[in-house]
């Protein structure tokens, strides 16, 4: 009798907790816990009603599907319930599933599935009358959904009309809007700029957009459709499988999910379910799990549907890659450049299926931002490799002990003061300082953490390549005091690294060996090595290629870097400012003074040279009225900078459509002395560097693959694709890592997937890997 009354006592619980937090979820889009912490009630309260059958009750969540819809739309009744799916968390639940449709369909010996991922954002309903887009409406409790047709219609990727002929009269088709992840981070990003609320996840962004009483505010997102299935239809007939009714669906012109495919057994289910798990975190959108579907709809009729769900289909669930627990304190720590990060330490949890017990929370503008205080629960995510990071604070949690986290007011390393960095914008030609929420240690070099990880990064792979050093040999360098900069390596001897733990006379060779075999690095190797903020191996790159020296590099302008592409303004003020310090200056002649010596080209790469017009230059100085369009004006009517300097009221009025107002911009730019100098020094340097317009010009054809966007796929057997990525731009082709419609070619080795399937989709050319080395051996890159 006891059990049976404390089992009545937590079903009520939970029912009440599962409807607050159906409602958190679905109305308020505003959910306080992770969908693991989710399913572990759902199943707890199955539990318990499968135990004491007498406990269901109807309005138990188990024997409905959803939560009511929000008030503030009118409701739509879909005539088709849209029901949710069972899960299966492991592959015995697989197994089951197959087995179970396998015993209700004793007659039929082929079966196949179809699998698609399960992507994160919101069920919705498009009903399509004789071709045109009538309704669109949510999912809702599976029964009673909202009305969203002026939002619907603003999705991009949604037609208004269906494309091509022989729709039924009445198709209504289903699917997920989402929001795919670099949107989802610039929506984030626009919203942290303008100090307002962002989103926990692209799930929540993709909900709280299309659930907007403002469709203008819609039409801003980044929202896309995918159709998995379809509702009502009338008038008209569809194909008798479901894998052929989306191929229907996507000529039709909607947007089915690319890496869909077609098995014919559990094992092909689990293979597929396992080779999407590896390219998860390189997918473009999020995905929770895989769908698998018996591709059959006379057999999906035979099987029919429980209450919650139909019985042919099932949702295979990844582990969770977000779990609650609790940050029990606040601990910082200190990086190469200085910055002085706080790490979140946790109740250590399973996420993903890593044990994880620290996580980033990246600033104190983030800890503000989040509110979050030591004591509290918190939801932590986890991607692939990507740091685990805490995104959300559950307030109703909050022990009545939590303690707020304190500024650090000194360094944890080396005791000097910490100081709030100033993050460097620009705005309207001068420099504006606006106060970021970097902390950073003033003790440079005096600071052992940061000189411990400058050499860290230095001697790493993909820079100085010395191998042997490792973390804990760099750290008894230091503290040895053996090696203060990075150029103290390569006065080491061997008998100095003898005493240090863990070498011998042969691994201390081999490590004063690796060193020496690192002494005549690339430029790009090189300037990355050097640990500038913010220049990563591609734009170390992008350096190395356009100006061809360290010299150049070194005394580049940042309104003279701003000219190469992909290089903003704080990139530009974090080059010019690394190089311009004296200590690092230092560095750079005691590296060369011991024996490094750095490969260098010695010239501008010639898809720069006169790259620079005198419009751009006027536009870039940025003078208050005048933009773009002006500049090509004033461009046209004064031949150089001089004389647009010197121009008067009555020279300015001759310029065609030059109103008062930037006229008079104009004149007080540059009569500001600081202005006029700034300007005259970055045209000297342009000019200095042959970027400048009255600079000779390359010949259009220097380089074969100029202008072109080339990506690589896929396994490569005679070199890695880093190594054809270089080859490539050698040609002046840019690598990038999605394939689009300005694709000019894709490159695809064995193992090619969503890239190869998007190139044939959009019909881009695609080589193989021998076409790739005749391609190289044309234009003499290999012999």
């Amino acid at each position: 009798m006891t059990d049976f009354t404390d089992s009545a006592a937590r079903a009520t619980e939970l029912r009440k907790q599962i409807d607050q937090h159906n409602y958190r979820y679905y109305v308020l889009d505003e959910p306080a816990i992770p969908d693991a912490e989710y399913d572990r009630l759902f199943n707890e309260l199955r539990a318990i009603e499968e135990q004491f059958p007498e406990l269901v009750t109807q309005d138990s969540p188990t024997q409905r599907v959803g939560s009511e819809p929000s008030p503030s739309f009118s409701q739509v009744q879909h005539e088709v319930p849209m029901l949710s799916l069972a899960n299966a968390f492991s592959d015995d639940d697989l197994y089951d599933f197959d087995r179970r449709v396998r015993q209700r369909l004793s007659g039929d010996r082929k079966i196949e599935y179809v699998c698609e991922p399960k992507l994160d954002g919101l069920a919705v309903s498009l009903l399509y009358e004789n071709g045109a887009l009538v309704r669109g409406a949510t999912r809702g409790d599976g029964a009673t959904g909202e009305d969203v047709t002026s939002n619907i219609r603003t999705v991009r990727n949604i037609p208004l009309k269906l494309q091509g002929s022989g729709w039924p009269q009445v198709l209504e088709v289903r699917g997920e809007v989402y929001m795919p992840r670099r949107g989802f981070e610039q929506l984030n990003e626009r919203a942290r700029e303008e100090g307002s609320k962002s989103f926990a996840n692209p799930r929540n962004a993709a909900a709280g957009s299309l659930r907007q009483l403002d469709s203008r505010i819609t039409a801003q997102r980044p929202l896309e459709f995918c159709a998995y299935g379809y509702g009502r239809v009338e008038g008209g007939e569809l194909p008798d499988n479901q894998h052929e009714i989306l191929l229907r669906v996507r000529d039709w012109g909607l947007k089915i999910n690319a890496e869909m495919r077609l098995v014919d057994s559990v094992q092909g289910c689990l293979d597929y379910y396992r080779m999407l798990g590896e390219k998860r975190d390189t997918l473009a959108y999020d995905i929770d799990g895989i769908v698998f579907k018996l591709n059959s709809l006379e057999q999906q009729k035979v099987l029919g549907f429980v209450a919650r769900s139909p019985r042919w289909a099932v949702a295979f669930k990844f582990p969770a890659q977000e779990e609650m627990t609790e940050l029990q304190d606040v601990e910082f720590r200190v990086g190469r450049t200085g910055a002085v990060t706080p790490v979140a330490r946790l109740r250590p949890v399973s996420v993903g299926g890593v044990t994880v017990s620290n996580a980033t929370l990246h600033n104190m503008d983030e800890i503000e931002r989040l509110g979050v205080m030591i004591g509290d629960s918190v939801v932590i995510r986890r991607a692939g490799d990507v740091i685990p990071q805490v995104v959300q604070v559950v307030l109703e949690r909050r022990p009545e002990g939590a303690r707020p986290i304190p500024v650090p007011k000194l360094c944890p390393v080396c005791g000097s003061d910490v100081e709030r960095t100033q993050i460097v914008k620009r705005s309207k030609g001068r420099e504006t300082y606006t106060e970021g929420s970097v902390l950073r240690c003033v003790g440079r070099l005096t600071c052992q953490a940061q000189v411990k990880q400058a050499i860290i990064h230095f001697v790493s792979r993909r820079a100085m390549d010395i191998d042997g050093l490792g973390e804990k040999s760099v750290e008894q360098l230091v503290d040895h005091q053996l090696v203060h900069s990075p150029a103290d390596l390569f006065r080491l001897k061997a008998d100095d690294v003898l005493t240090l733990e863990g070498f011998a006379e042969l691994s201390a060779n081999n490590l004063i060996d690796s060193i020496n075999a690192s002494r005549q690095p690339s430029l790009a190797r090189f300037v990355y090595a050097l640990g500038i903020p913010d220049v990563g191996e591609e734009t170390a790159k992008l350096l190395a290629r356009a100006f061809g020296s360290l010299e150049w590099i070194s005394k580049a302008l940042p309104e003279v870097l701003v000219y190469l592409p992909d290089v903003g303004g704080e990139v530009a003020h974090e080059i010019h400012a690394f190089f311009d310090d004296e200590h690092n200056q230092q560095v750079i002649k005691q590296l060369r003074a011991n024996g490094v010596d750095v490969q260098e080209e010695g010239s501008l790469a010639p898809e720069f040279a006169a790259s620079v017009s005198f419009a751009e230059f006027i536009a870039r100085l940025e003078i208050p009225y005048v933009a773009s369009t002006s500049a090509e004006r004033l461009a046209k009517s004064f031949g150089n900078l001089q004389q647009l300097i010197e121009a008067d009221w009555l020279d300015l009025k001759q310029v065609d459509r030059l109103n008062d107002k930037a006229i008079k911009s104009l004149r007080g730019f540059f009569q500001d002395t600081e202005n006029r100098q700034r300007a005259e020094a970055i045209e000297a340097q342009l000019r200095e560097f042959g970027m400048h317009w009255e600079s000779p010009r390359a010949k259009a054809d220097s380089l074969p693959l100029a202008g072109q966007s080339w990506v690589l796929t896929g396994t490569l057997e005679t070199f890695s694709r880093d190594v054809a990525k270089e080859y490539l731009e050698s040609l002046g082709a840019k690598v990038a890592g999605s394939v689009s419609a300005r694709t000019h070619c894709v490159v695809a080795g064995p193992g090619a997937g969503s890239k190869l399937a998007r190139a044939e989709e959009l019909k881009v050319p695609v080589l193989d890997e021998q076409g790739l080395l005749d391609l190289l051996a044309k234009n003499a890159i290999l012999v």
